[in-house]
């Protein structure tokens, strides 16, 4: 397989192409939502903050029941399921704007349900991709499939501009809606068998759950990753946070400007996406991991050095974001390596388990940082992010990550539980 690579293989084709259309279709939601609830409802800034904030109490009160049950059930089944349920509830956002009856208790709703959609898709998904390729070959499948929501992130807003100008905000969603449809059907069309799942004798979700917590603690380099997890997303939400304002108020550069140099980052990721598997194969998987995670602190640390004219400050952050193709090479090995290291029975639970701890622990951390921020100040406060950003890898040098070449076997987790 390696002589011909993925593009080779049918089924694999199948599921990136309908993931390029929905990666796509979900750049255009993502900004139109807002939008229909700014532009059509006129929502106030903390109508806004509760649309925001609906898609992630979901994830924080119901992310590990999704795991379990990706862990129950056959992943495929599950990813055509949420596939279609992401159509519908889309789809109810321009025909309610048709009908005059579109509201912002209706956008919450959407916004809570397409969430919990979501990641259902995504543990399901992440589980689902090891019974598809083969262990040696999971890095360059999450790096193909990267390289979709790349190219997403890059065409994706223009494309949303065009569409929101052409036929409104609502209308747009719908273009989501039809791409979910069209994942659905190219996941329906892959051929290779799924295995069954191992089921338990007696079923119990509340111990299902935590077998999967147990696991992603027990066992060296799933607790060395969520460790990384668990304070990286705490101090990468300082920057989160602060950047924009950062740039804007004490850089004084322009909104446009800005965004011409955030565009950069979104094209080296590509350049990520497309060289993750080759810097495996070159410097080996720990180093290549590690490194990027050292990388993408560095890309954190730069702005915050940022002095003097416009363009010299413009000139560091372009040049910061230049090294944003870190980003997709960490992402891409961090999954990898999950995906190759937990046993298959378990593999839902551990993911949904690493996907709270980033999306629960990232939001307290944008809060600590603008409390901070108040305190002693923006830049101050987003060297310290990024500081802390940088040391929080090493939780990945100090762990059995550093020493490994290429992706290990499944870990015996069975017997630490």
């Amino acid at each position: 397989m390696r002589r011909n690579g993925l593009w080779h293989e049918p089924d694999f084709l199948k599921l990136w192409s309908g993931q390029a259309v929905s990666h796509m279709g979900s750049t255009i939601t993502d900004v139109g939502l807002p939008l229909t609830a700014v532009l059509m409802l006129g929502a106030s800034p903390f109508q806004m903050g509760l649309l925001s904030g609906a898609g992630a109490a979901v994830i924080l009160v119901f992310g590990l029941f999704a795991g379990a049950w990706a862990d129950r059930l056959r992943r495929r089944p599950i990813l055509i399921f949420a596939d279609l349920a992401r159509a519908a509830v889309l789809g109810t956002v321009p025909l309610a704007a048709a009908f005059h009856r579109l509201s912002m208790g209706h956008l919450y709703l959407v916004a809570a349900a397409s969430s919990l959609l979501t990641v259902l898709f995504e543990v399901s998904y992440q589980a689902y991709l090891p019974s598809l390729v083969d262990r040696e070959n999971l890095v360059e499948c999450n790096g193909k499939l990267a390289l979709a929501a790349s190219i997403a992130e890059v065409g994706g807003p223009g494309l949303t501009g065009v569409l929101v100008g052409w036929i409104t905000a609502p209308r747009a969603i719908l273009f989501d809606a039809v791409s979910f449809l069209i994942s659905a059907v190219s996941i329906g069309l892959i051929r290779k068998p799924e295995p069954q799942p191992e089921r338990s004798a007696q079923p119990h979700m509340g111990r299902e759950i935590a077998e999967g917590l147990r696991a992603s603690w027990r066992e060296p380099i799933l607790r060395a990753l969520a460790q990384r997890t668990a304070t990286g997303s705490f101090f990468l939400g300082f920057g989160g946070a602060l950047y924009m304002i950062f740039a804007i108020r004490q850089l004084g550069l322009s909104p446009a400007l800005l965004g011409t140099i955030i565009s950069v980052g979104g094209t080296s990721s590509l350049a990520g996406a497309f060289a993750a598997p080759r810097l495996v194969r070159r410097f080996g998987f720990g180093p290549t991991f590690i490194g990027a995670a050292v990388v993408t602190g560095i890309t954190m640390l730069a702005p915050t050095l940022a002095r003097g004219p416009v363009a010299v400050c413009a000139a560091i952050l372009g040049v910061a974001q230049l090294f944003d193709m870190a980003w997709p090479v960490y992402f891409i090995n961090e999954l990898s390596l999950r995906q190759a290291v937990t046993p298959n029975h378990l593999l839902g639970r551990v993911n949904s388990a690493m996907h709270l701890l980033f999306r629960g622990i990232l939001p307290v951390g944008s809060l600590a940082g603008g409390m901070i921020a108040q305190t002693i100040g923006i830049r101050q406060t987003m060297f310290l992010g990024a500081v802390g950003y940088l040391l929080s890898t090493l939780w990945l040098v100090f762990s059995p990550v550093r020493k490994l070449r290429e992706l290990p076997e499944a870990s015996p987790i069975a017997e630490m539980l």
